[in-house]
């Protein structure tokens, strides 16, 4: 198994010019440097200075002043992947919700994000694991098209908890109703902080995994997925270590092998040693 892991490395944001998202003097996000100077458009919501991007809209307004600006952005260009999908703007520091906005405008404004991704696992007559589902993205994905992925993931929309959305997505990408999803079990939280072409992604990932029964055969409903493959976990190992997988499925997928011992201990205590500036508090 190799011990580069590109995934981790990826995961660690690669310091690139920006400035700080300030709300009520909080750095709730931040804006590529590059890309300021199209905010000066809005000087009755955004302040400009050199402690960074500062939303001055009052709190009853900024709904509307962020939807009328991420509107004019993706009309520009600067937003991409318009998801028509409403996401909270979180604290970082308090989980508050300071206002809400369009999925797609979170990586223009680097703001706290959470996604849930579960495992679909099969499990030995010991009750270890010994194959994982590994689903593949539709090729026509706005993002990460054809790249390998958990069972189940998404982002967690405003209003849904991390369980809830893992509950919904169960069905719409795997054909596993509320009853079954239920069953999941929590696992860590991940953080990521990295560069991607939309801006800056800043997402918490929250683990679940789910045991399904050998002559189960996950099928999707919306879409999004274009196969699922039922694979040894050797093998979900190997491809975790390469780059076929998206960044974040990858480090579920090792985070699994890592909470279920699933690595001979010299691989266990090095990977382990990895990825654990990673796990964030649930």
């Amino acid at each position: 198994m190799s011990a580069d892991w590109p995934a981790i490395a990826a995961a660690r944001w690669q310091p690139t010019p920006r400035r700080p998202f300030l709300i009520d003097d909080e750095a709730v996000g931040s804006v590529a440097l590059v890309h300021c100077e199209a905010l000066r458009h809005w000087p009755q919501w955004v302040a400009l200075g050199d402690d960074g991007v500062r939303l001055v809209a009052p709190g009853a307004a900024r709904v509307d002043a962020l939807a009328a600006m991420n509107s004019r952005l993706h009309a520009d260009g600067l937003i991409v992947a318009w998801r028509e999908e409403t996401f909270p703007l979180v604290s970082p520091a308090s989980g508050a919700v300071l206002a809400t906005f369009e999925r797609a405008a979170t990586r223009f404004w680097g703001t706290l994000t959470q996604g849930a991704h579960c495992n679909g696992y099969v499990a030995g007559a010991d009750g270890r694991p010994t194959h994982l589902w590994i689903a593949r993205r539709s090729p026509t994905k706005s993002t990460d098209p054809g790249k390998l992925d958990n069972l189940v993931g998404g982002g967690v929309p405003h209003g849904q908890s991390p369980h809830e959305t893992m509950v919904r997505e169960g069905w719409e990408e795997a054909g596993l109703d509320a009853a079954r999803m239920t069953a999941a079990r929590p696992g860590r939280v991940i953080q990521l902080d990295r560069d991607v072409p939309e801006g800056r992604m800043v997402e918490r990932v929250h683990i679940f995994d789910l045991e399904l029964p050998p002559d189960l055969t996950p099928c999707n409903q919306d879409g999004e997925v274009a196969s699922i493959e039922l694979v040894p976990v050797a093998e979900a190992a190997v491809l975790a270590c390469g780059d076929a997988m998206t960044v974040d499925a990858a480090l579920v997928t090792l985070d699994f092998l890592l909470r279920h011992r699933l690595l001979p201990e010299p691989e266990h205590a090095l990977l382990a040693g990895r990825m654990a500036p990673l796990w964030a508090a649930a």
